[in-house]
């Protein structure tokens, strides 16, 4: 998110919100309506005063008398009547405005989340891997809060000072453009000083949301790395951090504070030269008799009307300022563009048989230029391919094109024959099966994670894969069995047991093709075995895509491709490629220690 882009106007980005919640036309309307209709009513008891006054003044021969209610009894009783009726109309829609504009503070603001969110799932791991989780959740949660409060005060706020505005100026007119002249003198200077602060703050207020989502990765970052943090005993020098950026965050609000804490003041004495105006000169008028006391007395109460309301701008521009920062991160989340499109409505061959082809893939990352080049590989349906080679090879890179995290640059996947770029992710991603070495696990129990890719799975078919996992064992020994609390990203369990379930996960599925990203590379011996035996029972009949560093897991592959810089150098089955002896003989000696056997020998 471009600093360019934050420091496009504000009206802008309130253009652009205008533009997203055209589905909401009908109760902006509603509800503008009633803003409207409610300040009519709230000045109108201004009005009512000086009407009042001309009544007991001028008697018989007052305005009201006008209308055919002779004496001042009379005249006074129904403006009695007026009053009630106005303050009863002025509660009304005040109960109104306030249910319609906090009703849609939380519609928006809920939808607004819900479809940055989906938005953002729809995204590029590219993305993800460029951007803090912190400040994604920083733009769907506090950002999102930032544009629901505005909308719950401040836009009613906005509009009332106009109407205000408006119909007082109107009413000024009528009774005396001289006055309304003197009164309506400050409002150039109040609208212009409301604008040059706008101008100064707008880029400071998105400034303090970027310090936001930096304070919000680095709560985030601490607290999921808290056990790396006491195992250096780190914790004074994260705590100086984290003070590091609440401190600017805490500066980055001070900046915009002393900008909208400078509006008032200024406001105030263009205010006060107004009002002196109207009470000075209309006051004399009126004791040379070329206006109404009643007059009078309406001019100098709708001055104050008029004017003191305008101070209010400033808590109103700081409001608008902060949700509208809020709002263009929130819609040029939404405007990030997906580069992986979805096939929605084409599916993959029913039944999948689970052959796959790359076939001469090249991608590389933007960031680090690293990748794959030119590699060819063809899996049958049923059979095994194990990739080996150093880290950062290419080995996890073609799992993530398989998946379709990444689309290739050059060359193509194909499934049974089928382009995977032509079907729909869900029916690519439903035929695969991921067990990774980084094992996440929802906060939640055992049944909720192991079902999570089949949530109508039975809890027979979900015993049946962990037993297939060799997960049962462990499973059926805890008190609560199946509903037993992981914690949160499974810390409550062993890595080894988060492997097992990231199996058996898997195997509930039930795959044509089975991936497993180094996934018995970070587990003990005993896991490591056990994960074995499971896998000798579920390749029958399956595809197995397997990336392994220990050789001595994949000894029974049907395929092992070697893979350097990007490349496939050899692939083979374990004797042949041991038999060339090449780069996964060499391999396999240092693993075997046959290297060091023989130096010693």
């Amino acid at each position: 998110m471009s600093s360019n882009r934050q420091h496009t106007s504000s009206f802008v980005a309130l253009g652009r919100l205008l533009r997203y919640a055209r589905g909401y036309r009908r109760r902006i309307i509603a509800a503008t309506t009633c803003s409207i209709i409610n300040k009519l009513f709230d000045i109108a008891p201004e009005i009512l005063i000086g009407v009042a006054i001309d009544v007991v003044v001028n008697q018989e021969e007052s305005f009201v008398a006008g209308l055919g209610f002779e004496t001042a009894q009379e005249q006074i009783t129904v403006l009695a009547a007026l009053t009630f009726f106005i303050w009863a109309g002025e509660s009304l829609f005040e109960y109104l405005f306030q249910v319609l504009w906090r009703n849609l503070a939380q519609r928006l603001q809920s939808d607004l989340r819900q479809d940055a969110y989906e938005h953002a799932q729809r995204l590029d791991m590219s993305f993800f891997e460029s951007t803090s989780s912190g400040q994604l959740v920083a733009t769907m949660n506090d950002d999102v809060n930032q544009l629901e409060r505005f909308l719950d005060g401040g836009a009613n706020a906005m509009i009332q000072v106009g109407v205000t505005v408006v119909a007082v100026g109107a009413v000024f007119f009528v009774l005396s453009p001289l006055i309304a002249l003197l009164a309506f003198t400050p409002i150039p200077l109040i609208i212009w000083g409301a604008f040059y602060f706008q101008r100064k703050a707008g880029p400071l207020y998105a400034d303090v949301r970027e310090k936001v989502g930096d304070l919000s990765s680095r709560l985030a970052n601490n607290l999921g790395g808290i056990a790396t943090i006491k195992s250096f005993t780190a914790e004074q020098r994260e705590s100086e951090r984290l003070k590091q950026a609440s401190e600017a965050y805490v500066q980055a609000n001070a900046r915009a504070i002393r900008i909208s804490s400078a509006f008032i003041p200024v406001i105030r004495m263009a205010i006060l030269a107004g009002f002196l105006a109207t009470f000075t000169v209309g006051g004399m008028m009126a004791l040379e008799g070329s206006l109404n006391v009643g007059a009078y007395g309406v001019l100098v109460f709708l001055t104050q009307r008029l004017l003191w309301p305008l101070t209010g701008l400033a808590e109103v521009i700081d409001l608008f300022e902060r949700a509208m920062a809020s709002t263009r991160r929130i819609l040029d989340l939404l405007a990030e563009p997906v580069n992986v499109r979805d096939q929605a409505g084409t599916s993959l061959a029913q039944p999948v048989r689970g052959e796959v082809s790359f076939n001469n893939v090249e991608f590389r990352y933007g960031s680090s230029g690293a990748g794959v080049h030119g590699i060819s590989l063809d899996v049958p349906a049923g059979h095994t391919l194990a990739l080996v080679g150093a880290t950062g090879s290419g080995k996890s890179t073609l799992i993530k094109l398989l998946l379709r995290f990444y689309d290739p640059e050059r060359g193509e996947i194909r499934i049974d024959g089928q382009p995977i770029r032509e079907v729909s992710l869900k029916s690519l991603r439903d035929a695969i099966g991921l067990v990774s070495q980084d094992v996440y696990l929802f906060e939640g129990s055992i049944r909720d994670n192991l079902a999570y890719g089949k949530p109508g799975a039975s809890e027979e078919e979900i015993i049946e894969a962990a037993k297939t996992a060799e997960a049962w064992s462990f499973i059926s020994a805890l008190p609560e069995g199946l509903d037993t609390a992981v914690g949160e990203r499974g810390v409550r369990l062993s890595g080894g047991q988060r492997q097992r379930l990231s199996l058996a996960r898997a195997l509930l599925k039930d795959p044509p093709i089975l991936v497993l990203d180094e996934a018995t590379s970070a587990v003990d011996n005993e896991t490591e075995a056990a994960i074995q035996r499971s896998l000798s029972r579920i390749g029958h009949n399956r595809t197995v895509i397997m990336i392994a560093h220990r050789l001595s897991t994949i000894v029974e592959a049907d395929t092992i491709a070697v893979v350097e810089n990007g490349r496939v150098i050899e692939q083979g089955d374990h004797q042949s490629l041991l038999a060339r002896q090449g780069a996964y003989h060499a391999q396999w000696q240092v693993q075997t220690g046959q290297v060091l056997a023989h130096t010693t020998d």
